[in-house]
C-alpha cells in the first residue's frame, strides 16, 4: 500500500523560493570585488535569480547544460547557484586557483556553455578563452560602467546586461529530484581531476542533515561568514543551508585576510562561520596582535584539512569561539562527519572532552562508515586500529562525472556499494573517527605506521613553528622515516634539536621524526591542503643524518 502524501520533488529552487517567502527582509551582505559593501534581501535575490535564469533560457541554455563561474563568495555567484540550477542546467563551480591550463582542460572537459567571472579573474579568462572555443559566452560580473575591454576574450558580456534580457516572473520547473544541478571537479593532486555531479536531491538532503544540530547547526538566528570559497565544493552547502534555515548570509568576496574577516565579523554581527585552518591562521594572528576580542562571532566549523588541536583551544580558551572539527570530501557533497559532544561525554573531565572534539567527528544522519584493512576486511572500532575508510550514502558519488577512472566504489558481501576515501583513520566504541593520515601520505616504519597528521598537530604546537608538514623519506633498514619540514613564525627562533625536544613524552619515541628542515614556505594546494607531492619531490635527494 502506498503512503497517502504529496509528492514534491527536493528541488535546488525551492530553497531559495522558501527563503524569499519565510524569510523575505534577511540580509544577503557581500563585499564585492570594488571594495564597497552590497547589501539586499533573500526576496531580492529570489527575484534577480529567476530573471536570469529566464535570460539564460531565452539564450538558449538547456536543462543539463554547464554554466561555470570563476568567482568570489558574492550576491551574484549566490544567483547564479539559483538560477543555473533552478532552470534544470548544471553550475559548475571552477577553482581559480588551479594553473590556467588546468583550467582549461577542466572548462572543455565539462562542455560549459558560458562562463560567468569575476574581474579579479579576467587575467585567467584572457589565458584560457583561445583554448576554450565551446564556450559561447564569458559573462563578466559587473556593472556595466566596469566592463573590460579585451581583445582576448571573444564574446565578452556584462552579468546585468544578460539579467535585464530575462523577467523576474519566471516560473521555475517542476524538474527529476534525481537531475543533475552542481559540478564540482576535485583538486587533481594526481593526473587529470575528476567532476563529482551533484543532483537536486542529494543537494536538499545535503543541506537538510548539514543544518541539524549536532551537524553544522544552523538557524535563524545565525548571521553566517562563509569564508570556504564558493569553489570549494559549494562552501560546504551553506550557500544551500542558509536559505534553508533563514539564516543571514555575509559574504567576504575576494578579502580573506585577517583585518578583513575580522572587520566583517564585528560589523555584521556575525555568530557563525566556515573556513580552512591556513585561513584561521591569519586571523588569530591578527586578532593576537591588536590585542582584539570577538563581540557576536561564537563558533565556526574548521575543515579541508585537519585542524591542529592548539588552534581549537586558542579559539575557546582565549576568544570563546566554539570550534566544531568536520571531514569531508568533494566526492561526499561534502560533509561526512563532525565532532560535537553527546550527553555522555558532558560530565568527562576538561581534557577528555577536548580529545573527542580534536577527532573529526560522527557520521551525520545518511552517511555510513567503516574501516578496513588491506584483506578489505572489517576492522574493529577501538579508537586504535588504522584502517582505509569507506562511506556510503546519499550524497556520496557513485561514479564520476562521464564515467572517468570506471566504478570508483567497493563492493562488501551483500553487493552494496562503499566510496574508497583515500583516508587512513581510526573510529572509537562511540563512533567518532579520526583521520590519521591519506592512505598515499601514511609512513611506514618497520611494518607500522605513523601518523603524519599527529606529528604535524603536535608541531605546530609549538609556539616558533607557522606550519609544519611531515614527510616519509627513504631508509635502508626502516623503509621510511618521518622528517619535519617547518615554517617559522616572523622573528620567533629555534633549533631543529628543540623541535624534536618537544616531541618527548606526547608520542611514542619511534615516531619521533629522525631530523628537521627549515623552509620559507610549504606548498600549498588549491583548497588550502598541503601538497606532500611536491614536498616529496622537493626532499627526493635528501637523505637522512647517518642514512
Amino acid at each position: 500500500m502506498q503512503a497517502l502524501m504529496m509528492d514534491m520533488p527536493l528541488l535546488v529552487s525551492n530553497l531559495l523560493r522558501h527563503a524569499a517567502r519565510h524569510f523575505p527582509d534577511v540580509e544577503i551582505v557581500s563585499r564585492r570585488v570594488e571594495g564597497d559593501l552590497h547589501r539586499y534581501t533573500y526576496k531580492d535575490c529570489h527575484a534577480r535569480a529567476a530573471r536570469l535564469a529566464d535570460a539564460l533560457t531565452r539564450r538558449g541554455v538547456h536543462v543539463g547544460d554547464r554554466i561555470a563561474t570563476l568567482a568570489w563568495n558574492g550576491y551574484r555567484h549566490m544567483e547564479i547557484y539559483y538560477a543555473v540550477a533552478g532552470m534544470g542546467g548544471v553550475i559548475h563551480t571552477v577553482n581559480p586557483r588551479l594553473h590556467p591550463e588546468q583550467i582549461a582542460w577542466i572548462v572543455n572537459h565539462a562542455n560549459d556553455q558560458y562562463l560567468s567571472f569575476d574581474l579579479t579573474f579576467l587575467p585567467i579568462v584572457e589565458a584560457i578563452a583561445a583554448l576554450c572555443p565551446n564556450v559561447r559566452g564569458w559573462i563578466a560580473m559587473c556593472d556595466r560602467d566596469r566592463l573590460p575591454a579585451s581583445a582576448k576574450v571573444p564574446n565578452l558580456l556584462c552579468y546585468e546586461d544578460v539579467l535585464a534580457e530575462g523577467d523576474d516572473r519566471y516560473v521555475w520547473p517542476e524538474l527529476d529530484e534525481r537531475s543533475a544541478c552542481g559540478l564540482c571537479y576535485t583538486s587533481g593532486t594526481t593526473g587529470n581531476p575528476k567532476g563529482a555531479l551533484y543532483s537536486h536531491r542529494s543537494t536538499t538532503l545535503h543541506a537538510y542533515a548539514a543544518a541539524l544540530p549536532d551537524a553544522m547547526g544552523c538557524s535563524a538566528r545565525d548571521s553566517i561568514l562563509p569564508v570556504v570559497p564558493m569553489f570549494h565544493v559549494n562552501a560546504w552547502g551553506l550557500p544551500y543551508i542558509a536559505p534553508l534555515t533563514g539564516a543571514k548570509l555575509v559574504f567576504p568576496g575576494p578579502a580573506l585576510d585577517g583585518k578583513s574577516i575580522y572587520e566583517l565579523l564585528e560589523s555584521e554581527r556575525v555568530t557563525y562561520s566556515a573556513g580552512v585552518p591556513t585561513v584561521w591562521q591569519g586571523l588569530l594572528a591578527y586578532v593576537a596582535s591588536n590585542g582584539l576580542k570577538f563581540s557576536t562571532f561564537r563558533r565556526t566549523v574548521i575543515g579541508g584539512s585537519a585542524c591542529p588541536p592548539a588552534m581549537i583551544r586558542t579559539f575557546q580558551d582565549q576568544y570563546d569561539v566554539e570550534v566544531i572539527h568536520a571531514w569531508g570530501m568533494t566526492e561526499l557533497s561534502p560533509l561526512g562527519t563532525l565532532s560535537r559532544l553527546q550527553n555522555k561525554h558532558l560530565d568527562l573531565p576538561e581534557a577528555d572532552r577536548q580529545k573527542v572534539l580534536e577527532k573529526q567527528g560522527h557520521v551525520i544522519y545518511g552517511i555510513d562508515m567503516k574501516i578496513v584493512g588491506d584483506a578489505r576486511n572489517d576492522l574493529p572500532w577501538d579508537g586504535k586500529t588504522y584502517g582505509d575508510l569507506l562511506v556510503r550514502g546519499p550524497w556520496v558519488v557513485k561514479e564520476y562525472f562521464k564515467g572517468e577512472g570506471g566504478d570508483p566504489l567497493e563492493y562488501d558481501g551483500e553487493g552494496r556499494g562503499w566510496f574508497p576515501t583515500g583516508d587512513v583513520a581510526t573510529i572509537d566504541a562511540d563512533g567518532y573517527m579520526q583521520i590519521t593520515d591519506r592512505s598515499k601520505d601514511v609512513i611506514k616504519s618497520g611494518g607500522e605506521w605513523i601518523s603524519s597528521i599527529d606529528l604535524e598537530n603536535l608541531a605546530v604546537a609549538h609556539p616558533a613553528v607557522a606550519q609544519a608538514a611531515v614527510i616519509g623519506i627513504a631508509h635502508p633498514k626502516w623503509d621510511e622515516r618521518p622528517l619535519l619540514v617547518v615554517v617559522k613564525k616572523p622573528g620567533a627562533e629555534v633549533t631543529k634539536d628543540e623541535l624534536i625536544r618537544f616531541y618527548d613524552g606526547k608520542i611514542a619515541k619511534w615516531w619521533t621524526p629522525d631530523d628537521v628542515q627549515f623552509v620559507e614556505a610549504i606548498p600549498l594546494g588549491a583548497t588550502g591542503k598541503i601538497l606532500k607531492t611536491k614536498l616529496r619531490e622537493t626532499f627526493k635527494d635528501y637523505r637522512l643524518p647517518g642514512v
